[in-house]
């Protein structure tokens, strides 16, 4: 099975040795994806619904380049600056998410100032 990089220019593209995802077989992995405005490379948003928002914009364009979409994601992984802004995450999330939500996973983590959160996504595509 071959592994193959997803890149779009509807996403931001880092100056890191990263993809913006990679897909093997049916498995895609989107990488961590953070608030940035893909035409610009600024940060969108000061809140954590703004930037959120984003983000989830951000993931739907790589897995769409991909052959996916939000309803083929089982996993979220997701990394907050502050825990007191899980509250505020989830509504922005379950806004654009829906149900039935997949599995997912939050972190505290210390990210570069302006940044408040950063999600990466695992999607499963039908073979």
């Amino acid at each position: 099975m071959t592994r193959t990089a997803i890149t779009t220019e509807n996403a931001p593209v880092l100056a890191a040795p990263l993809s913006q995802g990679i897909r093997k077989g049916t498995l895609l992995q989107v990488s961590g994806q953070l608030p940035l405005d893909p035409d610009t490379g600024l940060v969108v948003g000061t809140t954590v619904a703004e930037q959120s928002a984003q983000v989830l914009r951000n993931i739907t364009a790589v897995l769409k380049a991909g052959g996916a979409g939000l309803e083929d994601v089982v996993m979220f992984r997701v990394y907050l600056t502050d825990p007191a802004h899980m509250g505020e995450l989830n509504q922005a999330y379950a806004a654009v998410v829906g149900q039935p939500f997949p599995a997912r996973t939050a972190v505290s983590v210390r990210l570069p100032p302006g940044l408040l959160v950063e999600i990466d996504a695992l999607a499963v595509l039908d073979g």
